[in-house]
């Protein structure tokens, strides 16, 4: 069986609001081995509705719906399942009971308009939310079952868990379980990792092994069923194996994993520090390194030189080095890098240099070219790349190839040792 997730609302479809139910529904259900084959989002407009739901019940075995079951004109939820199934719209007492109970102990008064909450179509049960005013839906529309719940993240998820969950189980529509395990890696692009993995990759294989692209970030996505999660790990174990065999130190993590969080573990482990001295990523270096829980152990701080008077005044980089080769250079980068070291006392130092643009400034230095190096006592390193993107893109991902620099060097030292 498949199932289809319906989030409705015009603050979704002009962009306005993000839609996370989707996200969360979809998670709750693989892990119930009920497969999502559909997200659709739609306006607060009656036929688009009608038109959604009558093609998901077409398609999918189960139908779930937020959003719409609110009290307004712009809430049709209720209208259209009732119109979809050619049945009027029934007062349900006890739920309209629930309603004026949960405004009585806000110390509310219940208003009028709120009544249309407790009508349903005729036939269908309503779904208790014990969070809010608006009950759910549950009915059978042609082959499908359909569940309708509000759009209130906190109140969708606590029917969720409390009603709907058991009666999937009820029903025997839960079949196993789905497994997903995520592979994160970075220092080459989509279509050089597929060539890497192009069997394991194919359709149709078992398990499916999936490619996604986030600023520079590729991750392997790992999709196993089976009956439970001994099993479906089973699965997934030869993938992964086989994934971080040809992929080597690409692989810098697994999951939510990003790789600030995996150098401040290595230069925990390692029990060294880190600076930063930067120019072209603003800041935007130090802020990865501080978003980790307790960096202040490993992170000692870091300068901003965006100028060369404070290139030189801050971190003694030369003005000879920079008349010569210029801010957007190797040999300044070094320079920076060392100075920083030289002046907080850090284990290791990275620095950044480029153009973020928009436009390049000459043809040696083209927009979206960078310059990244790591000091160290005793030695020092540098890389040079070209990033495609915008100047915010152009910044994040030279942030993150300094810290895969980093990690890259703390692994060779790991291994050496």
């Amino acid at each position: 069986m498949k199932a289809e997730i319906i989030s409705i609302g015009s603050e979704l479809t002009s962009g306005k609001n993000l839609d996370t139910n989707s996200q969360w529904l979809s998670i709750q259900l693989a892990a119930m081995g009920i497969p999502v084959g559909w997200h659709t989002t739609i306006a607060d407009d009656f036929d688009a509705n009608l038109q959604a739901f009558d093609i998901a019940s077409q398609r999918a075995e189960l139908v779930i719906t937020s959003g719409g079951l609110g009290p307004t004109q712009d809430d049709l939820t209720r209208e259209v399942l009732a119109k979809l199934i050619s049945q009027p719209l029934q007062f349900h007492q006890p739920s309209w009971d629930t309603i004026v109970e949960m405004f009585t102990k806000r110390n509310r008064a219940c208003p009028d308009r709120n009544k249309v909450q407790a009508f349903f179509p005729k036939g269908a049960e309503p779904i208790p939310n014990i969070t809010g005013t608006a009950p759910g839906i549950w009915m059978k529309v042609k082959q499908s079952y359909f569940a309708a719940l509000p759009g209130v993240p906190r109140e969708m998820k606590s029917m969720f868990e409390a009603w709907l969950k058991t009666r999937l189980i009820e029903l025997g529509l839960a079949q196993g379980v789905l497994i997903q395990r995520k592979i994160n890696t970075f220092g080459l692009g989509e279509s050089a990792i597929e060539e890497k993995l192009f069997d394991i990759t194919k359709r149709g294989n078992d398990p499916e092994v999936g490619i996604t692209a986030s600023d520079a970030v590729i991750s392997l996505r790992i999709l196993a069923s089976a009956d439970n999660e001994a099993e479906a790990f089973k699965k997934i174990a030869p993938a992964e194996v086989i994934i971080r065999e040809r992929l080597g130190e690409l692989v810098f993590g697994v999951e939510e994993e990003e790789l600030q969080d995996v150098v401040h573990q290595m230069l925990q482990k390692a029990g060294k520090t880190i600076a930063t001295a930067e120019s072209i990523t603003g800041g935007a270096l130090a802020a990865k390194f501080t978003k980790v829980p307790g960096s202040s152990a490993r992170y000692l701080g870091g300068f901003v030189t965006y100028t060369n008077d404070v290139k030189k005044s801050a971190l003694g980089v030369p003005a000879e080095l920079l008349e010569q080769f210029g801010a957007c250079s190797k040999e300044v980068t070094l320079a920076m890098a060392e100075g920083c070291r030289e002046r907080t006392g850090a284990d290791f130092a990275l620095a950044t240099t480029g153009v973020a643009g928009p436009g390049g400034l000459s043809p040696d230095l083209p927009e979206g070219k960078v310059f990244v190096a790591l000091a160290w006592k005793g030695g020092s390193q540098s890389e040079t790349n070209q990033w495609f993107g915008n100047r915010n893109e152009v910044q994040s991902r030279t942030a993150k190839m300094a810290l895969n620099i980093l990690r890259l060097h703390l692994l060779k030292d790991c291994n050496h040792g």
